[in-house]
C-alpha cells in the first residue's frame, strides 16, 4: 500500500504568524443580511432580535430554511422540508484544545484528549472527547450544544445551500478535506508515525462560510445534541415541528435510540461528506473512539447571560497556569 510521504514542515515564522492572527481580537464580520422570508411564521411566532453583539459567536437569524436535500446520497437526509427555527447565536469556531483545557482546569468538564499524536495544538479543534463531554463544556459557557436544526441553519442558510459558500462542491480551497489524490487533511501528513492519517488544521485557516462561521464544513465532524433518527418520517413532530429538538424531544433518555448525531465531514473524508445535509450517527460516549470535534449555541437569553458575566465560566474561572520552567545542568566545560 503507498504511503504518502510527508510534506516539507511550513516555514516557522509563517506558523507564527498564523499563531498569531488566530489569537487576536477579531473585528466585526460584514456578511450579507438575511433576505425576508416568504413565508409568513408559525402562528403564535416571531423573529425574535439578536439582541447585541456576542463576542465570539455570531447570531443567526430566525427564519424558515430547507433541512435535508431532495437528492442526499444517503436516504437518512431524505426528503428535503421546511422547517422553522428562531434565532439563536453559533460559535465562531471549532472549540479549540485551548478552550477545552481551560474547562477541565475549572473543573467544568471530564480531562479529555486526543489519541492521536499533533492534534493538540491550543488552536486545533478539541476532538476524542464524548458527546456528554461536549454538553457539560457548553454548560460550563453558559451555552447549549446545538441541535441539528440550529447546526443546519447556520451551515446553509434559509434557501437550502448545500454548503456554508454556496452550492458549488467542496476542495481543498474552501475546506480542510481528503484532497482529490485520496490524501488526507489536504495533503498534510501527521508528524510522527501513521502520517497518512493526516490531521486537523487550527481552526479558520479556510474562507469564513455563512453568517461570519468558520470551518462549518471539514476540519472536525462536530456534535449536535440530538438522538440519530433513520429518517425524518420515523421522527414524525419532534422533527419538523417548530425549534426542533429531535425524537424524544431531546429528553436525556430515548427509547429505540441509542446514537447521536456529528455533522460537517473532517480532514480524513472527501468532500462527498462535507455537505451541509450530511447525517452520521455514532454512540455519545464516543466507543469505538473517534476523533469528532464541536461547538456551542445560545439562545438570545443565553447570549444576554454570557455578556453580563452570568456563567460558570465567567463566575468559576480556570486557575492560572503555572509556567513550568525547565532544569538546566551544569557543564564541567562548554563547547563553542
Amino acid at each position: 500500500m503507498h504511503r504518502p510521504q510527508p510534506l516539507p514542515r511550513p516555514h516557522l515564522t509563517l506558523q507564527r504568524a498564523l499563531t498569531a492572527a488566530l489569537t487576536l481580537t477579531l473585528p466585526a464580520l460584514a456578511v450579507a443580511a438575511e433576505p425576508p422570508d416568504r413565508e409568513p411564521p408559525p402562528a403564535g411566532l416571531t423573529v425574535a432580535p439578536c439582541g447585541g453583539k456576542s463576542v465570539s459567536m455570531q447570531c443567526i437569524p430566525g427564519g424558515w430554511f430547507t433541512r435535508g436535500h431532495d437528492k442526499a446520497w444517503k436516504k437518512d437526509a431524505r426528503p428535503a422540508a421546511r422547517v422553522w427555527q428562531g434565532t439563536f447565536f453559533m460559535d465562531t469556531f471549532e472549540v479549540t484544545s485551548g478552550d477545552y483545557r481551560d474547562c477541565w482546569r475549572a473543573k467544568g468538564c471530564k480531562h479529555a484528549k486526543p489519541l492521536y499524536g499533533d492534534f493538540s495544538r491550543s488552536k486545533q479543534p478539541m476532538v476524542g472527547m464524548s458527546w456528554f463531554d461536549a454538553v457539560d463544556y457548553c454548560r460550563w459557557r453558559g451555552k447549549h450544544l446545538p441541535t441539528e436544526a440550529e447546526w443546519e441553519k447556520a451551515a446553509r442558510g434559509p434557501d437550502g445551500a448545500t454548503h456554508p459558500w454556496g452550492d458549488q462542491a467542496a476542495t481543498c480551497e474552501r475546506a480542510v478535506i481528503m484532497n482529490k489524490a485520496g490524501k488526507r487533511s489536504c495533503g498534510t501528513a501527521k508528524r510522527g508515525t501513521h502520517t497518512e492519517v493526516g490531521r486537523t488544521y487550527v481552526v479558520g485557516t479556510r474562507p469564513v462560510g455563512r453568517y461570519g462561521l468558520y470551518d462549518m464544513a471539514g476540519n472536525a465532524w462536530e456534535w449536535v445534541a440530538d438522538w440519530y433518527s433513520q429518517s425524518w418520517t420515523a421522527c414524525g413532530a419532534a422533527c419538523s415541528k417548530p425549534n426542533p429538538l429531535g425524537p424524544c424531544d431531546g429528553a436525556a433518555k430515548c427509547k429505540g435510540h441509542r446514537m447521536k448525531l456529528v455533522k460537517g465531514g473532517s480532514w480524513y473524508w472527501p468532500a462527498t461528506y462535507a455537505t451541509s445535509y450530511y447525517r452520521r450517527a455514532h454512540p455519545p460516549a464516543n466507543q469505538p473512539i473517534s476523533h469528532f470535534g464541536f461547538r456551542c449555541a445560545a439562545s438570545p437569553a443565553e447570549a444576554a447571560k454570557i455578556r453580563a458575566g452570568q456563567t460558570p465560566a465567567a463566575l468559576r474561572p480556570p486557575p492560572p497556569e503555572k509556567v513550568r520552567q525547565k532544569k538546566t545542568t551544569r557543564r564541567a566545560r562548554a563547547h563553542p
